[in-house]
């Protein structure tokens, strides 16, 4: 069981500070939804997630089997792919935007009172 020490920043406590910041987790904030590595499999995860856009999958499925085909397998693809690519975008520059915010959040001086 460990305690969580918080210690002013007089420079007298440095050392047991170096001890005890090593316990835990930065205090920062992160409101960012995905990272470099993530960004792909969760947005297509999410994306998913929508009726319309398992519908139109469906479709492009459905497309590729000779039987059944409508229309070009490309052309069924054309949808799906637009309407995927503009929300990974949009996503992006919002995730991005957020990330920018964080930053400066997080490297904002602060005033810490000590007695």
């Amino acid at each position: 069981n460990t305690w969580r020490i918080v210690l002013p920043a007089n420079g007298r406590q440095w050392k047991d500070w170096k001890q005890a910041s090593t316990l835990y987790s930065r205090n920062r904030i992160r409101t960012t939804k995905y990272t470099w590595f993530t960004f792909l499999p969760q947005n297509l995860l999410r994306q998913f997630h929508r009726l319309g856009n398992l519908y139109f999958f469906f479709l492009v499925v459905l497309n590729w089997f000779p039987q059944v085909e409508v229309f070009h397998r490309e052309i069924t693809m054309l949808p799906l792919v637009v309407v995927l690519l503009a929300s990974m975008i949009k996503d992006a520059i919002e995730d991005y935007r957020k990330y920018q915010y964080d930053k400066i959040i997080n490297f904002t001086k602060t005033r810490v009172y000590d007695k």
